[in-house]
């Protein structure tokens, strides 16, 4: 198993590193805005010790959550910050004139360095943790100018002036600074607000401008200074170790300290510029030196990240009309509701919320022919098969692609010629009946023309008039007489007439046998106004 980072460093490294980070235990203590409170007073003062009276009017003067703090309460919390590391006692003798004075002004306390920056971190958090910070490109275009003047004055003769050098440095860093900071707030605040899914319409229009806009003008800007200040660093960069030593020569600064034998050793930190590192950062940022990328390169790759989420969110709002949206906002305000509500009330959200009446209500329908009462219960009721879909994601949303339209040109052209095939062969028919009308007895019809010629009498027959013969009273033998009978097609252009004649015998010859009508006879003619007359079939 690999050492982790911390137990890679010597054990006094991670001593000083446990030290400095339990620091910040008071942020997180249950108590941590009566620290927080207690610190700011502290940090409103420069080399000052306070004893605990001097703090109690403090804070009752400010108010706040550490107003009440009585005095033993406040020296308790004041001792767990000495404890944590975030302020020292102080080493000041104590002048009193009496015995009570001396006893509450006996413990004072002071600032230390390290309590002193981590309350101020902690108070430009909280004062501007959610804020979008403007990125100062303009300092970008003065960090051009100064390097710029900067080379110019180290090439002459003779170089630069130390004291200007040191000026112009120090200059060049602060703002080269500011502006890497606020770029990184900036894209930060950026990233927390893309990754939410729950913008309603304005908040994205807003967004999308901040994005199309002033995303756009600042790697605009970026892109342009670049590889200018990039070109400049490059010819800059063969003076600059003569150009750290004479600064060196001219101040030396903390680093002068003289640390003769059996002196404490002290840790410096130098100012920005004045080391090799720190202008080794200055280049990276600008240009690719260790093959990781620099920091241009990932800005313009956090600006498409940014574009493509942009465009996520329009995605999903475009999905929101059918009803496909983040529900976000609204389960919060229910989470709220169900946090403030008494239990009796809780079960009235619940069920006006989620509508959990029974399992008949989860909306899947049983089968048609499983109707069952509403007072059956669903213990003993039916098992009512729910789709994978509702039951593993709870949509009803059909997934995956909408299949193409089906193309029926093919059988929509075998239709037409089916049907046109079946219209020309009972035309045929027709003709042929029409030609054989006066002579059954010789000719042997088709079948198809034997066909049409049973559809026609079967019509004509079902149209008939029948008449009563025979003698009124019900005890006398009565019959039904055929009056008139006729039938026609139309589109064919045929029609049949039916007489019934006593004796008469009329005999159909076919390929599929013979038909004899008994005391019938047909005539087949024309079906008036179709004389000369086309007939069009189609199926659309």
């Amino acid at each position: 198993m690999g050492a982790t980072a911390q137990e890679s460093l010597p054990e006094t490294d991670r001593d000083d590193a446990w030290q400095r980070l339990n620091a910040y235990a008071y942020l997180s203590a249950p108590e941590r805005l009566e620290y927080v409170a207690v610190m700011r007073v502290f940090c409103g003062t420069l080399l000052a010790d306070l004893a605990v009276p001097d703090v109690l009017a403090k804070l009752a003067g400010s108010g706040g959550p550490a107003a009440p703090l009585d005095a033993e309460t406040l020296t308790a919390r004041l001792e767990r910050l000495v404890h944590w590391g975030a302020l020292l006692r102080s080493s000041h003798s104590v002048k009193a004139s009496s015995i009570t004075e001396y006893q509450r002004s006996r413990s004072r306390y002071q600032l230390s360095k390290l309590g002193e920056r981590i309350q101020r971190d902690a108070d430009e958090v909280l004062a501007g943790a959610d804020a979008a910070r403007e990125v100062s490109s303009e300092l970008l275009a003065l960090v051009e100018r100064g390097l710029r003047e900067l080379n110019e004055l180290v090439q002459r003769p003779g170089g630069v002036e130390p004291q200007d050098a040191l000026e112009r440095v120090s200059t060049l860093f602060v703002q080269f600074t500011e502006f890497a900071d606020s770029v990184r707030d900036f894209y930060a605040y950026l990233g927390q607000v893309l990754a939410r899914y729950d913008l309603d319409s304005a908040e994205y229009q807003g967004f999308k401008e901040l994005l199309l806009d002033y995303v756009e003008a600042i790697r605009e800007d970026v892109a342009f200074r670049a590889p200018r200040i990039a070109s400049v660093l490059d010819l800059l960069w063969p003076h600059l170790p003569g150009l750290l030593e004479r600064l060196d020569a001219h101040a030396l600064g903390l680093s002068g300290v003289p640390r003769g034998s059996g002196r404490p050793q002290v840790r410096v930190q130098r100012s920005r510029g004045r080391e090799k590192a720190d202008w080794e950062g200055l280049r990276g940022w600008f240009t690719d030196v260790d093959g990781q990328g620099s920091q241009v390169d990932q800005l313009r790759d956090a600006t498409m990240r940014a574009l493509q989420s942009l465009l996520t969110n329009a995605k999903r709002m475009l999905r929101s009309a059918s009803g496909e949206m983040s529900r976000r906002k609204d389960l919060l305000r229910l989470a709220r509701w169900f946090d403030e509500a008494a239990p009796e009330e809780a079960h009235d959200i619940a069920v006006a919320a989620f509508g959990l009446y029974g399992a008949r209500h989860l909306g899947v329908p049983p089968a048609s022919d499983e109707a069952v009462p509403a007072y059956t219960s669903w213990w003993n009721g039916p098992v009512v098969e729910v789709p994978v879909a509702l039951r593993e994601r709870g949509s009803r949303a059909q997934r995956g692609r909408a299949s193409a339209m089906e193309n029926h040109s093919a059988q929509k052209r075998h239709l037409q010629e089916v049907a046109r095939a079946q219209a020309e062969a009972r035309g045929a028919a027709a003709d042929e009946l029409r030609s054989a009308a006066d002579r059954f007895a010789d000719v042997r019809l088709t079948s198809a023309a034997l066909g049409l010629l049973l559809e026609l009498l079967a019509t004509a027959l079902g149209n008939a008039r029948l008449r009563r013969t025979g003698a009124g009273d019900l005890d006398e033998a009565q019959e039904f007489g055929l009056e008139s009978a006729q039938s026609e097609d139309a589109e064919l252009g045929i029609r049949l007439t039916v007489r019934r004649s006593s004796g008469a015998k009329t005999v159909l010859h076919s390929v599929d046998g013979d038909l004899v009508l008994d005391d019938l006879e047909l005539e087949i003619g024309r079906a008036a106004g179709t004389a000369g007359r086309e007939v069009e079939v189609s199926v659309s």
